[in-house]
């Protein structure tokens, strides 16, 4: 099955910076959105942060101004740029890719760990 894989996530200090990058795991059709959302322990899963193919953008309250999503559509690849961070960003971070037109799927990364601490 297709899956997603994300990479870039670590440990860094309050006021640091990380990129994460999100690539299928084989050929897909051009997702309609892709995004990112992260789950702390203890707490539900959250949208963080969302893209069209087209470039708009939606960002969770708690990140604007601080976390910048990009998308090549010629890889179907998406990024989160996060600047900024805060102990409060920690938790595990989830890609999704979502196409609801013909050949519609739903696809999910399994995670990556982003740990801000100092």
């Amino acid at each position: 099955q297709v899956q997603l894989v994300e990479s870039g996530g670590g440990l860094v200090q309050p006021g640091g910076s990380l990129r994460l990058s999100c690539a299928p795991s084989e050929s897909i059709s051009s997702p309609n959105t892709m995004g990112w959302y992260r789950q702390a322990p203890g707490k539900e899963r959250e949208l963080v942060a969302a893209i069209s193919r087209d470039g708009r953008t939606n960002y969770a309250d708690s990140v604007k101004g601080r976390f910048t999503i990009s998308r090549d559509n010629a890889k179907n690849t998406v990024y989160l740029q996060m600047n900024s961070l805060k102990p409060e960003d920690t938790a595990v971070y989830f890609c999704n890719a979502n196409r609801y037109w013909f050949g519609g799927y739903d696809y999910w990364g399994r995670g990556t760990q982003v740990t801000v601490s100092s």
